[in-house]
């Protein structure tokens, strides 16, 4: 078994400045973030201005996916997060992700919007992986909770676009783009100017291909991972097809639609994911990594099941499966890479979650893809989110195995 790390001892003194370091990288994340979904949220605009097929309309939230498993995948394989200083890759890497937002507003065509989504995605993977280890130097003891906190922020901001187009409706689809390119600026201020790191340094590292193989072959990192793998797959088709679920439910005749449109319940089914992250980070600091993120994964799993049934109403249940699905679903994301952070080699964290994020996100454009060709097949999108459902069965099985092994004990500060 590893020897316990100096880095993750419990008597290390709580940083001063820690919390005001915590919220501005958690609002960084929120405006940069909010570049992530921004075409999903005028994708039926963008349908009809270039006449897609809803293969092609998919394409405008896969590219961001592969893009951002190139970037994190690239990146993790040159030890780039463990390498380059944080804050210098994140202010780089969120100028990018604003930039090639923003050139939506002159793409003419699917094509060229598909390869900004795509560059969108590899500059975002400069930013998240990254932000998370930046936000590890400030913690050691409360890191499931600042986790918690940092993915609340990567969850409002990816869910903003659809409260911009809510609020908007009616508007040209450009002042989404707009809006959501304002937001990654301001994160270029806030990484570039203000951010610094803490002082719980990881050691740096050395490029050298074979730590990414040193990675692979650590059996709790690797259980932790595929407890991640498993929630990935559920999490972001559930997110980007949320909208089309809830624009099917009230074509079927679901009336009154609850929150007004399903824009607004696309955009608050996706928000909760925030609250449900900062109780996921408190009870994980609590009870431990493994018990929250089964738990959290039993839930998410029945609403993934369940959520079916709600489709031709009651519109409050509809909202009420809609709404706990949010929270569960996102609620224990932060809790695998926190545990990666706590198992890894320190000196490999950063190109550890890097690999972790990479694969988790491939895993996810299988996901995306699937669920309208499921809907087809069924003729509606009532059942679609039926498979799913083995994505989080497979996350269950992961951590319950990984709270058996001894090197669990690393976790939480002893609590698993």
């Amino acid at each position: 078994m590893r020897a316990p790390s100096p880095f993750h001892s419990s008597r290390a003194t709580p940083a001063p400045g820690r919390w005001r370091a915590l919220g501005l990288i958690g609002f960084g994340v929120v405006g940069v973030m909010a570049t992530w979904f921004s075409a999903t949220a005028i994708a039926p605009e963008l349908v009809v201005l270039w006449s897609l097929t809803p293969g092609t309309s998919a394409w405008l939230t896969i590219a961001v996916q592969l893009g951002f498993v190139t970037g994190a995948v690239a990146a993790s394989l040159v030890n780039l997060p463990d390498i380059m200083r944080m804050t210098r890759l994140i202010t780089a890497s969120t100028l990018l992700a604003a930039l090639a937002n923003l050139g939506l507003l002159a793409a003419p065509g699917p094509g060229t919007a598909i390869a900004l989504r795509f560059l969108t995605g590899v500059a975002l993977a400069g930013v998240y992986p990254p932000a998370m280890k930046l936000m590890a130097t400030w913690f050691i003891a409360g890191r499931g909770l600042a986790m918690g906190l940092l993915v609340a922020g990567l969850c409002f901001g990816s869910a903003l676009p659809h409260l911009v187009r809510a609020l908007t409706f009616g508007l040209e689809w450009q002042v989404v783009v707009m809006a959501t390119s304002a937001a990654g600026g301001l994160s270029v201020l806030i990484f570039g100017l203000v951010v610094r790191e803490g002082p719980f340094a990881f050691p740096r590292a050395v490029f050298n291909p074979r730590q990414t193989l040193q990675i692979l072959r650590d059996r709790p990192v690797m259980l932790a991972n595929l407890g991640y793998f498993g929630h990935m797959w559920e999490l972001y088709a559930a997110w980007a097809w949320m909208l089309a679920f809830g624009t099917a439910a009230s074509a079927a005749g679901l009336a009154p639609f609850p929150f007004g449109s399903p824009a607004m319940l696309a955009f608050l089914a996706i928000a909760m994911g925030a609250p449900g992250s900062l109780v996921a980070g408190w009870l994980s600091d609590r009870i431990g990594r493994c018990l929250t993120t089964i738990g959290f994964m039993v839930l998410s799993l029945a609403c993934a099941a369940l959520i079916g049934l709600t489709f031709h109403g009651p519109g409050w249940l509809l909202a009420g499966v809609a709404l706990l699905w949010g929270a569960t679903v996102l609620g224990d994301s932060a809790q695998f890479s926190t545990a990666v952070s706590e198992l890894a080699p320190p000196e490999l964290a950063g190109t550890a979650l890097t690999l972790q994020l990479g694969i988790g996100f491939a895993l996810t454009i299988p996901a995306i893809q699937l669920i309208p060709l499921v809907a087809g097949w069924l003729g509606s999108w009532q059942w679609a989110f039926l498979a799913l459902v083995p994505g989080p069965l497979v996350g269950i099985a992961a951590m319950a195995l990984l709270y058996r092994l001894p090197q669990s004990r690393a976790l939480a500060q002893g609590r698993r």
